[in-house]
């Protein structure tokens, strides 16, 4: 067992015998938290599970014309003596909506319906004053969204999970690709898959991939690689139907524990109508157009690479070498320049862009292999540099080339002109016809500001992961749109035929992609369609109610009015970009109304509605029919609220914890602590965040927060980190550990409870003791305190401990794969929710979300007039600030909360009020 697992465990064994009279709290001082810490190591004791059944295991898929729709289904019993939990897990693609999920329990059926998210809210409220379970979170992995709901089984129970997603499948690189998620949790009996393809045009091609166990991309897969074993692949002119079951030695040679894996299916179809292919039904109709053979036309593309500090180490070297392959890849008739930037920017031809020659690549080559990370991040100065590239004068036009700029950044702007909406403007007025495509690298880049920059400037925008296969993410992103065909292209339909047609003006059609319009017809017999200049109509004899192929075995099922259900989903899509998009208020809530009503006649689960199940009691369920009910996510805390001391648990014996995809939580963090220490507070009624770093030391234990009232200590071990190269003089430390404790004798808990939280565990200790790995999902609710632990990725962590409806902590778990010269693994804590801690809260962060009287706490601006200085008051206390040009970042939602007003080290032990050692628990 780990070192600092079984550390953390001697705490509780003080905090029980001072409970019980043994020891006094004077006592506890004496002895230490650090010697807790030691006693805690040698009173760990392993921690057994039991697992339930799971029975059935079936993933069954639709594909009707590029348009999927995906069933998951699985059953679980308990066969054991206890009751258990049954977590029911799946993982969507980022792009697909929710259609529809079911529970069956004992007989009896629990439908989720979807509400708009106002109204659902209402719902969930009444749901939760009545005592009835609901909750819903939702969490993001790479360009995965996972699904998960748990539901609490009686012994002998048995229950069943049904999940139900649509999805139109991308065209990228010359074929389509099904990407379904097979993840029991469990080796499985039963177990099948089953996919049916129906392509009106025909099938060129149907290949079915060795399973994806992993998130990273490879470059090894072939032609030649071999399907899953028991894989039956059946293929027909118009159709292909695959099945799936393996057997339990097949389960378990890819992983003892069962499959958690991805089954992956890739085809394209044969289109030779120059046109495309235009299908009618039930008064809609879809176009896709994809041109096959048409000539590449010369590009002049410059690639623009954010060379900041934080490039440093993995991330550099990972451009690099995507850099050094994707230049080897110029077509000789491209034209390429490369800007890098940092708080300067550098261009490799100064004034010009340069023909793909051997030797211009060479010495490109050379060029990026010198490149060295340091320095800020001047986003608005790198892409006017990019505009003077790529954009002509008026008396000398450019030739016919196509121009993309490829835009990478890790970060944020940090120096020069950094609000959003300049570097918008000036990017449109600059970039004029030109493409912006953007690259995020990693979570801290400004994923928001390049996606409007790329929806603005006739581009897309992508996140590249920090993970090990960063440079085939990127030159895979780059080999989508290397080679275009075409430019400002214009697909017009008659007026007198179509109408609420999606976009049909897009800017680029690139090899191996496919453009997608949909709209609504008045007439069943003929669609005209406009390519570019040329006029080109398709006579439809009837509405196209049937496709060839469907004799398929195992057939379309559900989407037999397939365009119309694609018509609303990419009409959502569109309505919701236009409304990120836009800036007028008016027209973003008109955009959204319109998005949600759609989302609700089709019952969707999109950004603007909710899905939820709340289970009923037993008396409001009628025998004759199924209950359905829904609500909305409560804020961003765990779900289930603690029950009153001395009240038993409700009669339910369903708890259900429901993940949905397609949610941005609304979330103030009153104060956190997070880095090396560093201390972000905010002001409530000034609406304004305060910063300050206190320069701890490696061991010391700082208590963080102490309410006597409501009896809620928190304390935070340090740990040693490395110092900043130009400052080795000053220590820095991250938190490895933190406490959270609840004394008998407050006013909200009956009986002490301690939740001791570190890099790989949780353990929450209160008659009796349960442990939450930081790498999986789980739940524990003891004298009516509530931990959750939520796991995104192996990367991204969370604990969310509820102690009462108005008092909410939060833990993140940072973790790096390719850390940099001063990362490491740590802790950060967060205060969401502190309106229920009493005046008398102290701590590093107990008195600052206490300081809402505008009277008494007041930020001026210096006598220059420039809202750069000011001075924080309250009471007897000036303490001088400085307003510095930065934003800070929720790192849940990784959304800006604004600027922050910055204490000068010298100030901080004034802004406490005490020293530093005041706040120090023990320290060796």
């Amino acid at each position: 067992m780990g070192k600092v697992d079984l550390k953390i465990r001697c705490f509780f064994f003080f905090i029980v015998i001072s409970a019980q009279g043994g020891f006094s709290e004077e006592y506890g001082a004496h002895l230490g938290a650090k010697d807790i810490l030691l006693q805690r190591v040698k009173r760990q004791s392993k921690h057994a599970k039991s697992v339930l059944t799971v029975t059935d295991y079936h993933v069954r898929c639709s594909v009707l014309s590029r348009y999927a729709r995906t069933t998951v289904q699985s059953s679980v019993r308990n066969q054991l003596a206890v009751t258990k939990e049954a977590a029911f897990e799946v993982d969507l693609p980022s792009a697909a909506f929710i259609s529809n999920f079911t529970i069956t329990s004992n007989g009896k059926v629990y439908v989720a319906l979807v509400k708009e998210r106002g109204a659902a809210r209402k719902i969930y409220d009444a749901a939760k004053k009545k005592g009835k379970t609901a909750g819903l979170v939702a969490t993001k992995e790479r360009e995965i969204e996972k699904f998960r709901v748990a539901v609490s089984v009686p012994p002998g129970s048995h229950i069943s999970f049904s999940l139900s997603y649509e999805e139109l499948l991308p065209r990228r690189l010359g074929h389509y690709e099904l990407t379904l998620g097979l993840r029991p949790g469990r080796l499985v009996p039963n177990l099948t898959l089953d996919v049916s393809i129906v392509e009106r045009t025909g099938l060129r091609f149907v290949k079915v991939l060795p399973l994806k166990t992993g998130r990273l991309l490879s470059s090894t897969v072939s032609d030649e690689s071999e399907a899953p074993a028991s894989t039956r692949i059946l293929k027909r002119p118009g159709c292909a139907s695959v099945h799936y079951s393996p057997s339990l030695e097949q389960q378990g040679s890819v992983s003892p524990k069962g499959l958690h894996a991805d089954y992956i299916i890739r085809y394209d179809v044969e289109l030779s109508d120059p046109i495309g292919d235009v299908q009618v039904f039930d008064g809609h109709f879809v176009h896709y157009f994809a041109p096959r053979g048409l000539p590449v036309v010369p590009k002049e593309v410059i690639f623009v690479i954010d060379v900041s500090g934080s490039m440093i180490g993995t991330k550099i070297k990972q451009t690099k070498q995507a850099m050094t392959t994707i230049l080897g890849d110029l077509r000789e008739g491209d034209h390429f320049n490369i800007i890098t930037f940092s708080d300067k920017v550098h261009t490799w031809k100064k004034g010009r862009s340069a023909r793909a020659t051997p030797n211009n690549v060479r010495d490109a080559k050379e060029f990026v292999n010198r490149i060295i990370a340091n320095g800020w991040t001047n986003i608005n100065a790198a892409l006017l540099s990019a505009a003077q590239l790529v954009s002509p004068s008026p008396s000398s036009p450019g030739p016919n080339r196509v121009p993309l700029v490829f835009f990478l950044t890790d970060g944020e702007a940090t120096v020069g002109i950094t609000a959003g909406e300049s570097i918008l403007s000036n990017a449109r007025s600059a970039l004029g016809s030109v493409s912006l495509f953007g690259l995020a690298f990693g979570d801290d880049a400004d994923f928001p500001l390049l996606k409007r920059l790329a929806l603005e400037n006739r581009g897309v925008a992508r996140m590249v992961y920090e993970d090990a296969d960063a440079a085939l993410q990127l030159k895979g992103f780059y080999d989508e749109v290397a080679s275009p065909l075409l430019s400002d292209i214009q697909l017009t339909y008659l007026d007198d035929q179509a109408f609420d047609v999606s976009r049909s003006l897009f800017p680029n059609y690139f090899q191996g992609s496919e453009l997608v319009v949909t709209g609504k017809v008045k007439t069943q017999n003929h669609v005209d369609v406009r390519w570019a200049d040329n006029h080109m109509s398709i006579s439809k004899g009837e509405d196209n109610k049937t496709v060839s192929g469907t004799d398929c075995p195992g057939g379309p099922d559900g989407i037999s009015s397939f365009v119309h259900r694609l018509w609303a989903y990419f009409t959502i899509k569109e309505l919701l970009l236009a409304k990120l998009n836009s800036t007028d208020s008016t027209m973003q809530k008109l955009l959204g109304e319109k998005a949600t009503i759609l989302s609700l006649k089709y019952n969707f689960v999109t950004p603007v509605t909710s899905l939820v199940v709340v289970k009923p009691d037993e008396d409001e369920i009628r025998p004759t029919a199924s209950t359905t009910t829904t609500a909305k996510p409560p804020p961003p805390k765990p779900p289930a609220q603690p029950r009153k001391a001395g009240t038993p648990p409700h009669p339910s014996n369903m708890t259900i914890k429901l993940k949905v995809p397609h949610f941005c939580f609304q979330c103030i963090y009153i104060s956190k602590v997070d880095g090396d220490p560093h201390f972000v507070v905010q002001l409530p009624k000034l609406k304004q965040n305060l910063c300050f770093t206190v320069d701890g030391k490696a061991n010391d234990v700082l208590r963080l927060l102490k309410d006597p009232e409501r009896g809620i200590t928190v304390d935070g071990h340090l740990i040693s980190a490395p110092s900043k190269r130009d400052v080795q003089d000053r220590h820095r430390t991250y938190f490895d550990q933190i406490i959270i404790s609840s004394a008998e004798g407050g006013t909200a808990w009956p009986a002490s409870i301690t939740i001791s939280i570190s890099l790989d565990v949780v353990v929450v200790e209160g008659e009796g003791q349960d442990t939450l790995p930081t790498g999986q999902w789980g739940s524990v609710t003891r004298q009516g305190v509530r931990v959750s632990m939520e796991n995104s990725d192996d990367f991204h962590q969370s604990c969310w401990i509820q102690l009462a409806d108005d008092i909410c902590f939060l833990v993140l778990f940072h973790h790096y794969k390719h850390p940099s010269y001063l990362q490491m693994a740590h802790l950060g804590f967060y205060i969401t929710d502190g309106q229920g801690l009493s005046p008398s809260t102290k701590g590093l962060l107990g008195t600052f979300p206490l300081l809402e009287d505008p009277q008494d706490t007041e930020l001026r601006p210096s006598e220059d007039g420039v809202l750069s200085r000011g001075v924080l008051r309250w009471g007897v206390t000036h303490v001088t600030v400085i307003l510095q040009n930065k934003t800070l970042k929720d790192n849940v939602r990784k959304r800006h909360l604004g600027r922050c007003w910055v204490v000068p080290k010298a100030e901080v032990e004034m802004l406490l009020g005490l020293p530093y050692q005041s706040y120090v628990v023990d320290h060796l």
